[in-house]
């Protein structure tokens, strides 16, 4: 109502930050080929979750997979 109201009008809908940390777990185990935990994750998110709970579980994905992997050295 006030004119200097601080409230946002676009406020971000509340995320769902188990489904991110899952995207995270679940893209962490891809970096390192995990295929059992991949399996378990995906098994434990099921074709059930509304697509605001996938979107919470990319978002979790894509931000573990913006940290570039560390240069390992050669085995000789």
């Amino acid at each position: 109502m006030g004119l200097f109201s601080r409230k946002s009008s676009n406020a971000e809908p509340a995320r769902d930050e188990r489904m991110a940390e899952l995207g995270r777990d679940y893209a962490i185990a891809r970096r390192h080929r995990d295929t059992r935990a991949m399996n378990r994750i995906m098994r434990e998110i099921g074709t059930d979750k509304s697509v605001t709970d996938l979107n919470d579980f990319r978002a979790g994905q894509e931000s573990y997979d913006s940290i570039p992997p560390i240069p390992r050295k050669r085995r000789k």
